[in-house]
């Protein structure tokens, strides 16, 4: 009998033990996703733009005839780029197509490069007499005036306002501002995007026009158009905005956005170069006609654009002159 009471006592307290809820709270943590270096919030629109400056797409008629590779005009800046033995260009690194570094050899290349190439073999018979630059959007008009540089080809856009600092060549590509969002993000383009935030790189004409936007998006600079993108896939911005080429480069780097909604402004890249240097614009506007009239700019653009962008490959742009 005693160890009957025994066992049962033992029955209830194991009955007892696996009825009974135990919980073990495991502490959580909110993971907070690092912005790139540099990214900020517009307070303010960027200074106001030159508004006038006449027909800024009009540039210096090219040297007719065009020197031999080697042999410049005497004191020319064309020969004191030869007497030094390279040619310094100011180029992106990080635009795909555009001017990009391939991961597998380090090399920068695409459609900007093949241009800058251009004029190194017209001014060398060589087009790898070249030493290449990588700048940002920002650094581009400042190395220009510090003489860092020879020239800039690193999809810049023809503005009055810079106008009033460097030189540029005709039109080699003409551009034009679009969206970049995520897929079905419901947005469709600038208009859409009222309180929003559209990421843009810092010192480029994208971020003026967007800080101009009607719908009043929320401005953001960046350093380069990558942190862009990075800030998009992190889902702290909702939009990038800057030129079609730039933004169809991304969008073919990651599936999940697509480019949206019309033209937010015609966007024409011009070779900037600097004051003082007419002379060399004047070469480089021999070159462009060269490339035009010999293939060269349409073999370029069937690499590395021809398909990037909807719609027939477009002419290479028709060049205007003020002489």
């Amino acid at each position: 009998m005693r160890l009957a009471l025994v066992l049962a006592a033992a029955v209830t307290v194991l009955a007892g033990c696996t009825s009974a809820t135990s919980t073990t709270t495991i502490p959580t943590v909110s993971a907070v996703v690092p912005k790139p270096a540099n990214a900020a919030d517009m307070t303010a629109p960027p200074s106001a733009a030159v508004q006038e400056c006449g027909d800024k797409l009009a540039s210096l008629r090219p040297l007719n005839p065009m020197p031999t590779p080697g042999a410049m005009p005497a004191d020319s800046t064309m020969a004191k780029i030869v007497a030094r033995g390279k040619l310094i260009v100011g180029v992106d690194q990080n635009t795909y197509h555009m001017g990009f570094r391939d991961p597998f050899t380090g090399e920068i290349q695409g459609f900007d490069i093949d241009m800058a190439r251009g004029i190194a073999a017209a001014l060398f018979g060589d087009p790898n007499a070249i030493q290449l630059r990588a700048i940002t959007s920002d650094q581009r008009i400042p190395m220009l005036k510090a003489g860092e540089v020879d020239i800039v080809v690193r999809t810049m856009s023809i503005t009055c306002d810079r106008l009033v600092d460097v030189n540029f060549s005709a039109v080699y590509y003409e551009a034009q501002q679009q969206v970049l969002v995520k897929k079905n993000s419901g947005f469709t383009g600038m208009d859409s995007l009222g309180g929003k935030r559209v990421c843009a790189s810092r010192g480029s004409t994208s971020l003026r026009n967007i800080a101009n936007a009607p719908s009043k998006p929320v401005g953001v600079s960046v350093s380069d158009w990558t942190d862009c993108l990075v800030m998009l896939q992190q889902g702290q911005v909702d939009a990038v905005s800057t030129d079609d080429v730039i933004l169809a480069g991304m969008a073919a780097q990651d599936r999940y956005t697509e480019v949206v909604g019309p033209s937010v402004a015609a966007e024409p890249y011009g070779m900037a170069i600097p004051k003082g240097n007419e002379d060399f614009v004047r070469f480089v506007n021999g070159v462009l006609e060269q490339a035009r009239a010999n293939g060269a700019w349409r073999n370029s653009y069937d690499r590395w654009l021809d398909g990037l962008i909807p719609g027939p490959p477009p002419a290479p742009p028709v060049p205007r002159y003020k002489d």
